[in-house]
C-alpha cells in the first residue's frame, strides 16, 4: 500500500495541456496541492477550475520557464498558496519541427531555452524551498526522441532532451544529501493535442510501430510520475523510466509480424 500524498505541494510546468495537464489532474485527484503552470494564465485557470470542480486544491500561475525571473516567481507562488513546496514537475516543452539545413540558430536556442534551461531553471528555483525541510521530489519529463531513438525534424528537440538526462544525473548526486530524488519519465508517443495535430497518417503509423498497438495515455505518464513522487521511492534517483508500450524494443518492423 503506497503511503498517501494528500496534503503535500506540487508545481507542474507545462501543465495547461497533454501531460502536464494530466499530470496535474492526477496529483490533485492524490490530494495535493497543484501549482498549475502556463504560459497563457488563462489556459492554466481552465485546469485549475477542472480540479476544484472535482474537489481539489489548485492555483494558476503564468510562466516562461525559460527566464529566472519568471521560475522564482513560480516557486514562491506555491510557498504562497499551499505554505510548502515538496514536488515538482519539470514538464514544460516545445518541438517545432525543423529539419537540419533549415533549422536556424533561432529555432534551436528556442528549444534548448524552454525545454532543457527551463529544467534548469525549475530546478534551481525550487531548491530552498526542499533544502530547507530536507526533502523534495524532482520529475522531469524527458523522452524516448533523442535519449533513445530519433525523429527528423527534432535534432533540437532529441538534444534538449538528451540534455535533461545528462542533468538529471549530476543532479541527483548533488541534492541526495538534501534527501531530494531527481527522477525522468521518458514518454512514447501519447495521446495529447500535440500528437493528434501530426494527422492521422502520424498516429495511424505510430500505432503501428508499438507492438502494444496503441498509443499511450496522459494517465500513463501521470501514474509514472506519481510513483517518483511517493515515500516508496525514496531511495530512487538519477532514474529514467521508458513508458512506450515497448515501442523501442523491435529491431526492425519486421519484428512485430
Amino acid at each position: 500500500m503506497f503511503q498517501s500524498l494528500a496534503g503535500r505541494s506540487v508545481i507542474v510546468t507545462g501543465a495547461s495541456k497533454g501531460i502536464g495537464r494530466g499530470i496535474a489532474l492526477r496529483f490533485a485527484a492524490a490530494g495535493c496541492g497543484v501549482l498549475v503552470v502556463s504560459r497563457k494564465l488563462a489556459e492554466a485557470e481552465a485546469v485549475v477550475a477542472e480540479i476544484t470542480a472535482a474537489g481539489g486544491r489548485a492555483r494558476a500561475h503564468a510562466a516562461d520557464v525559460s527566464e529566472p525571473e519568471h521560475t522564482a516567481a513560480m516557486a514562491a507562488a506555491a510557498l504562497t498558496a499551499f505554505g510548502r513546496l515538496d514536488i515538482l514537475c519539470a514538464n514544460a516543452g516545445i518541438f517545432p519541427a525543423a529539419r537540419l539545413g533549415e533549422m536556424t540558430a533561432a529555432d534551436f536556442d528556442q528549444v534548448i531555452g524552454t525545454n532543457l534551461k527551463g529544467t534548469f531553471l525549475s530546478v534551481t528555483a525550487c531548491l530552498a524551498a526542499m533544502k530547507a525541510r530536507n526533502t523534495g521530489r524532482i520529475i522531469l519529463t524527458s523522452s524516448i526522441t533523442g535519449p533513445v531513438t530519433g525523429f527528423p525534424g527534432w535534432a533540437h528537440y532529441g538534444a534538449s532532451k538528451a540534455g535533461q538526462l545528462g542533468f538529471m544525473r549530476t543532479a541527483a548526486i548533488e541534492l541526495a544529501p538534501f534527501g531530494i530524488t531527481v527522477n525522468a519519465v521518458l514518454p512514447g508517443n501519447i495521446i495529447t493535442e500535440g500528437l493528434l495535430g501530426m494527422g492521422e497518417d502520424y498516429v495511424r503509423g505510430m500505432e503501428a510501430a508499438v507492438p502494444m498497438r496503441r498509443l499511450g495515455t496522459v494517465a500513463d505518464i501521470a501514474n509514472a510520475a506519481l510513483y517518483f513522487a511517493s515515500d516508496e521511492a525514496a531511495y530512487v534517483t538519477g532514474q529514467s523510466l521508458i513508458i512506450d508500450g515497448g515501442q523501442i524494443l523491435p529491431e526492425s518492423q519486421a519484428a512485430l509480424g
